[in-house]
């Protein structure tokens, strides 16, 4: 070999390090040069990952060591036979798993990959597991659109999710995840992994497989997916309890229409089938229902996987509900919504009731399940109005303020912003007590800013209020959306003495055997409200009753409560107490239509009445419509 010359050597080493070679010092000791910014840059990121892959390692040994079984993926598998009791042990619903034919990919329509791809996740056949570049997307559109529109998840992921996991929100449960993603990412094509994916994943109403879902849906196999049904069960993927037709068809046919949008952005199909396809009328399955004690039922099978996972055995699970109530509960939205709804363009109601322990004893989401499977007491998220203002005076009452502390009642103009009153009148100095009760929305707009609106939120938090609140002065007005769910749990702290209650249906999971798999353990007392607090806002709810916006409300027994009206009548409810119960009512449309002269003291707190009523009598025949007179017994008994 021949022996290159030292310059020809310089300059070969100057070409592969990019800098001239070390020199020698007076000595013939070598000086090493200082590194440039480019090498440094190479440097340092080569000793991040190397100790990036050394901290890496013990990490995948203590997260992989228990992952699930994976030998069996190809086997079919899902939800078992659930069975649903009331609270005495009669059987209110039984869900089971259907499935279809295991389909191939390539007997996939096409218009179902290209709904999924566009729609769950566009750099599917580009990534290996794990989308960064559709993570941080996901990430910069929620923090732009103020909340959680997009997710992150690859399908490799939620393949991974579905298939082994539990749906605890955990970092051992991510972590795990995201191992499991790379396995399936190594071992199985990307055709193989949709595969599984479509033939696996849950599309509501007891449906695993988009055959299965074509069948349930649409009556007929997913072999022969138009382009419009192809985008709606895509769409249903976002969220199965909200988006099946045969939930809330209406929202289903809005969602496919966005999911056809994706297919047009991403260059799926053109503008114009695009258009075609949505005026398109598909024809969807009438499903079979059993009543409206399936609002409720619903509720609980969604709850079932989350506390026990995935079984494979029937489980038998029994609950807080108590069927004569359920029924009370639906007779009195119907008797009120058809004397009153037409004339006042009312065409929607919700009611809820529970203990002051939370137990719900009796669940309404609509008016007819079997025209809409939407619940509109646990998913939908409506503007309480003036109801929030519990929480305003909440505040102020744990800082010192009270019911005879007065204020002004006058014009207030915040950041561009006046609120007005209902009556469009001011009534000037007037106490805390009279302007809860009158519901004056200058007054708790003010001591709302006295307050600070921030402790309001804090209020409202601390009491179960979960879903995003805005920060502007309208907050006290409640202008940010809620669940009637949570409304009407955070009202029982006060009934409750002050102490946190937290709703719940489930009372004991059992498998066929009768092992427990679950039971619901209520905890000790957790005190949220001060015993000075809770007498002082007790004493204003009973106000509301006696003297304020909620006079319609009142019964023989004590009762406490507060009305809300949103702004257009779009919306209006009432939430109140008595009997050692906590009842929230809802009324509006689901268009959110404006109604005619609806407030929350008017048709939600005569449901309300309607209710109690007949719970105070036990009888489901005992209406208003009837002289309100309890029956005499026998001479003797």
């Amino acid at each position: 070999m021949t022996k290159k010359s030292p310059k020809k050597a310089k300059t070969r080493r100057q070409q592969l390090t990019g800098r001239k070679p070390s020199a020698k010092g007076a000595k013939g000791i070598k000086v090493k040069p200082e590194r440039g910014p480019v090498a440094k840059f190479f440097y340092w990121s080569a000793v991040a990952v190397i100790w990036g892959l050394i901290l890496l390692v013990p990490v995948v040994l203590y997260y992989g060591h228990d992952l699930p079984d994976i030998s069996d993926i190809k086997t079919d598998s899902g939800r078992s036979t659930i069975i649903v009791m009331d609270r005495d042990g009669e059987r209110l619903a039984t869900y089971g798993d259907v499935f279809g034919e295991w389909l191939t990919f390539e007997e996939f329509p096409v218009e179902v990959v290209q709904a999924v791809i566009a729609t769950e996740d566009r750099r599917f056949f580009e990534h290996s597991g794990l989308d960064l570049r559709g993570l941080a997307r996901a990430v910069v559109r929620n923090i732009v659109e103020k909340d959680l529109v997009e997710g992150g998840s690859t399908i490799t992921q939620q393949l991974a999710k579905n298939l082994f996991l539990s749906a605890d929100r955990t970092l051992k449960r991510k972590i795990q995840e995201l191992l499991l993603s790379f396995w399936l990412e190594i071992n199985f094509t990307k055709d193989e992994i949709l595969t599984l994916y479509l033939n696996r994943v849950y599309f509501g109403s007891g449906a695993f497989g988009l055959d299965a879902a074509s069948r349930t849906i649409f009556g007929h196999t997913a072999r022969d997916l138009s382009l419009t049904e192809a985008a709606m069960l895509a769409g249903v993927l976002k969220g199965p309890a909200l988006y099946s037709p045969l939930r809330d068809t209406e929202r289903s046919y809005r969602r496919t229409e966005e999911v056809l949008d994706n297919m047009v952005e991403v260059g799926f199909i053109s503008a114009e089938t695009s258009d075609a396809a949505k005026r398109d009328n598909l024809y969807i399955v009438d499903p079979a229902t059993g009543g409206d004690v399936r609002y409720f039922t619903d509720w609980i099978a969604e709850q079932i996987p989350d506390l026990i996972g995935q079984t494979k055995e029937p489980v038998v699970v029994y609950t807080t509900l108590i069927q004569k109530m359920q029924n009370m509960a639906t007779g009195a939205i119907g008797q009120v919504l058809s004397r009153e709804g037409g004339k006042h363009n009312a065409g929607q109601a919700a009611l809820i009731s529970m203990d002051t322990d939370g137990a719900v004893r009796a669940l309404v989401g609509g008016r007819d399940y079997n025209q809409s499977q939407f619940n509109r007491a646990v998913q939908a998220r409506r503007q309480p109005g003036s109801a929030f203002k519990y929480f305003v005076y909440l505040a102020a009452l744990e800082q010192g303020a009270s019911p005879d502390m007065m204020m002004r009642d006058s014009p207030v103009i915040l950041q561009n912003w006046e609120p007005k009153n209902y009556t469009g009148e001011y009534l000037g100095r007037i106490d805390l007590k009279t302007a809860f009760a009158k519901s004056i929305n200058t007054v708790a707009v003010k001591l709302a800013e006295r307050t600070d609106r921030a402790n309001v939120t804090q209020m409202a938090r601390r009491l179960g209020i979960t879903t995003p609140m805005t920060s502007e002065p309208s907050l006290s007005l409640g202008t940010s959306e809620v669940s009637l769910m949570e409304l009407t749990a955070s009202y029982g702290a006060i009934p409750n003495q002050g102490n946190i209650v937290k709703p719940y249906g489930i009372v004991e999971i059992q498998n066929s055997r009768g092992q427990i798999l679950y039971r619901h353990m209520p905890g000790p007392p957790a005190p949220v409200l001060a015993p000075d607090v809770v007498a002082q806002m007790d004493e204003m709810l009973k106000t509301v009753v006696s003297e304020g916006t909620a006079r319609q409300a009142q019964m023989t027994f004590p009762v406490g409560g507060k009305t809300g009206t949103t702004q257009d009548n779009k919306d209006a409810v009432f939430i109140g107490y008595g009997l050692d119960m906590i009842n929230g009512v809802w009324v509006g449309n689901d268009d959110a239509t404006p109604m005619k002269s609806v407030t929350g003291g008017g048709m939600p707190a005569r449901i309300w009445k309607n209710f109690m009523y007949r719970v105070s009598l036990g009888r489901n025949d005992a209406t208003l419509e009837t002289p309100n007179v309890r029956p005499r017994e026998k001479p003797g008994q």
